[in-house]
């Protein structure tokens, strides 16, 4: 059993940065692939990043490719999303997410889902 617990969230102007953690408590975290998802309102979960098990491999959204970077410090049991030029349409909850199950990108293949921090991007 994983639990996953995210921070870092905040409201930030257009153009800014902010860093996401997501912390892991259990022994087995570096060995699962760990993904970034948000949801706007309104809207459905959505993809943003992953990161593989020893973080070797990154895949990331059209949408942040370029802007954002998914990280983990597996010794730490913690992974990151450093968030850059920000703009409104990154308004949203973010949640981090561990243990795929299938299709990266599919958030219902995820088992272990932190409980989200609000990122609110002002114009």
């Amino acid at each position: 059993q994983v639990q996953l617990v995210d921070a870092g969230g905040g409201l930030v102007q257009a153009g800014g940065s902010l860093r996401l953690s997501c912390a892991a408590s259990g022994r087995t975290f570096s060995t699962y692939a760990v993904g970034w998802f948000r949801q706007a309102p309104g809207k459905e979960r959505e993809f943003v990043a992953r990161i593989s098990s020893s973080g070797a491999i990154t895949l990331y959204a059209d949408s942040v490719k370029g802007r954002f970077t998914i990280s983990r410090a597996n010794a730490k049991n913690t992974a990151y999303l450093q968030m850059n030029s920000l703009n409104p349409e990154d308004t949203a909850v973010y949640y981090c997410a561990a243990r795929p199950r299938g299709t990266y990108y599919d958030a219902r293949t995820y088992d272990y889902w932190g409980q989200g921090t609000q990122v609110t991007v002002s114009s």
